[in-house]
């Protein structure tokens, strides 16, 4: 289980990413055109605004890793969870 900081920390990035959004996308545009004004304003946004720095965690677990975007879950609990039959149309092979 992930600590409840890490979880926080990774809301907290969310919600900057989801508000400087539009902002980071205009001026990324503008610096494409060639503004170096737009470059040094893209600088001063929050480090943690960007998309990059988020993190995906199951949403069972918060584990970071081995995480399955179709599902939103990591690959252990999609595991124990198709062993169980509780994700249709899985079927257990080979594991």
């Amino acid at each position: 289980m992930a600590k409840q900081s890490m979880i926080a920390r990774e809301a907290k990035r969310k919600k900057l990413i989801e508000k400087y959004a539009e902002r980071r996308a205009e001026l990324k545009k503008r610096v494409k055109e060639g503004d170096k004004e737009a470059a040094d304003l893209l600088q001063l946004l929050p480090k943690n605004s960007s998309p990059i720095r988020y993190r995906n965690r199951c949403r069972i677990t918060g584990r970071p890793r081995g995480y399955m975007r179709q599902f939103g879950i990591s690959r252990i609990n999609f595991r124990e969870m198709a062993s169980n039959g509780l994700i249709p149309g899985i079927r257990k092979a080979s594991w």
